[in-house]
């Protein structure tokens, strides 16, 4: 288990290598920032589904194991979001508190993509064992804020593409069908009981 654990490790940090190497080996676009920034939340958003993945996986393959990386993924989704919001702060914005306040209010994409990092910061914060004992039920409504924090993140994506929307409606599409799986769980749940 210790050996699968590492090796899931591994495959969750390679778009980050992936991302060093093309940055000191020319691998990067002719706007560097902006193919960073892309990169980083293009795996943010796909660690978010697979983290929400896991679940309606778990229920289909009966592999109850499966539980044990959501909380991994759920962390990497955040390590991409923060690089993701972090370019944005810091090669975009040179730490310009006023100039991102103002991009936040004036731009609906951005307000969304905040939005999203916003509310996966208490996710993060309270994934440790020793915060679930804390929170105890409270836990679990606090950390369907990751429904919230997909969505945003679903709709910040569709609001900055504009026009070539095709790649942010299969990001909709699996997120819709991932809640279509909860509600029909829960239903058939409530019809068996």
């Amino acid at each position: 288990m210790r050996f699968a654990k590492i090796l899931f490790f591994g495959f969750c940090l390679a778009p980050t290598l992936v991302l060093i190497w093309d940055s000191f080996t020319g691998g990067l676009s002719v706007n560097p920032i902006e193919d960073i920034t892309h990169r980083t939340g293009d795996w943010a958003l796909r660690f978010l589904l697979l983290t929400l993945a896991v679940t309606p996986f778990r229920w289909l393959s009966g592999w109850n194991e499966a539980i044990r990386y959501r909380r991994m993924l759920g962390l990497f989704t955040f390590w991409y979001a923060t690089l993701h919001f972090s370019t944005y702060v810091v090669f975009d914005h040179f730490f310009d508190i006023r100039s991102i306040t103002d991009d936040v209010i004036e731009r609906k994409y951005v307000t969304a993509g905040f939005l999203a990092f916003v509310l996966m910061l208490p996710l993060a914060v309270t994934s440790t064992q020793g915060w679930i004992r804390r929170l105890g039920k409270r836990w679990l409504v606090l950390h369907r804020l990751v429904y919230v924090a997909a969505v945003a993140g679903v709709v910040h994506f569709l609001w900055l593409v504009k026009l070539e929307t095709s790649e942010p409606l299969v990001y909709a599409a699996v997120l819709s069908g991932l809640f279509m799986a909860r509600v029909v769980r829960q239903r058939f749940s409530r019809a068996s009981g």
